[in-house]
């Protein structure tokens, strides 16, 4: 079978991480057609936007794509091409393993987390309304009828929303994640106990799903104790299923016990479509350069591998990326420490040895 992906290699170092992962993702045995589109600072002086309208047509048609990491433009347009890309599409569910491979230095060994986190509500759903504007007015004094006093006159304004159907669909979506392969519980992240109609209705609706999946243990944790024991013992966790923001700032924090970003790889999921990517930047400074880690993007290939029900494959690719790693010979600089920094190799060596593993 051969399968027809979106390409989007992105700006920055984007283009050099893409190349390195479709060559491993190709050295898998896998076929693909690749139908290769292009957003991001690039692109603004052809189009007038850094997302144009040809990616969304290309991934709608595909219904899968993996990209590289692409470039915020600052100050005006989009707040980011990558929510863009899953307002339009309806990617709910944005799904971050974090792993720990024997090789990378980190703080703990056998960390096997999965961040579950809601991608269209919460704060991140741009509803805003700018100090000093009409509407910013308008809201200030239905607070104050309301009978909120302590509203200030120069405050702008972010709307928390979280709604049923939202809530059921990505707590559903962890739950059936879990079933799938095999996790035995999963903890629902919120701050009920302060946001009483909006976490709180996250939490209830958890625990009417949680009910229909008896054989997976399910627990709920605060947010901020769930920071902390984290950090203590994260080995007590499996699958984290968080509203928008908790579950941004939780998977940088489960990236941080693995050995960080330059292994987290990240999906963005609905019932239609799927984006694969890395989950760092595009680190435009180091562009060009054959310096950067790709293995983000290549363990995002994985995470597409097992979308697109080719599981032995993204099983043999997982294996060699993590062999390389624990060899240590053919690793990018943030993989060494610093005293062995001189023995890093590049970009594309990585993928080299990667694809001679397989």
């Amino acid at each position: 079978m051969i399968h027809n992906v979106t390409l989007i290699p992105g700006d920055g170092i984007g283009p050099e991480i893409s190349d390195a992962t479709v060559r491993v993702l190709e050295a898998t045995g896998v076929k693909f057609n690749w139908e290769i589109v292009h957003a991001g600072t690039d692109v603004i002086a052809q189009y007038g936007t850094p997302l144009p309208e040809n990616v969304l047509e290309s991934i709608r048609k595909n219904k899968v794509a993996i990209k590289g990491p692409i470039t915020t433009p600052v100050g005006s347009g989009f707040r980011s091409v990558n929510v863009a890309i899953r307002k339009a599409l309806d990617l709910y569910t944005c799904l971050r393993p974090c792993k720990s491979y024997k090789g990378i230095p980190s703080r703990y060994d056998d960390v096997d987390l999965v961040i579950v986190r809601e991608n269209m509500e919460d704060l991140y759903a741009g509803i805003e309304f700018e100090r000093g504007t009409e509407w910013a007015e308008k809201l200030k004094q239905m607070l104050k009828d309301k009978g909120e006093k302590q509203i200030r006159e120069d405050a702008g304004f972010s709307i928390k929303m979280i709604s049923e159907t939202g809530t059921r669909r990505i707590v559903k979506y962890a739950f059936d994640y879990a079933r799938r392969y095999n996790r035995k519980k999963v903890t629902a992240v919120h701050k009920a106990n302060i946001l009483k109609f909006s976490d709180g209705l996250f939490l209830a609706v958890a625990r009417d799903v949680a009910a229909s999946y008896p054989e997976i243990e399910f627990e709920d944790r605060i947010v901020d104790n769930m920071t902390m024991q984290l950090v203590k013992n994260p080995l007590q966790f499996d699958v984290l299923v968080c509203p928008n923001l908790y579950g941004d700032i939780l998977s940088d924090l489960c990236a941080g016990l693995v050995g960080g970003l330059g292994v987290a790889p990240g999906g963005n999921i609905g019932d239609e479509y799927a984006v694969f990517e890395p989950t760092h930047g595009s680190a435009p400074k180091y562009k060009g350069l054959n310096k950067v880690n790709p293995m983000a993007m290549m363990l995002s290939g994985v995470l597409m591998l097992r979308h697109l029900n080719e599981p032995e494959a993204a099983d043999r690719l997982e294996k060699a990326i993590a062999a390389v790693i624990a060899e240590g010979k053919h690793v990018t600089y943030d993989l060494l420490p610093p005293e062995k920094q001189c023995l890093a190799v590049g970009t594309s060596q990585v993928a080299d040895a990667i694809i001679a593993r397989l």
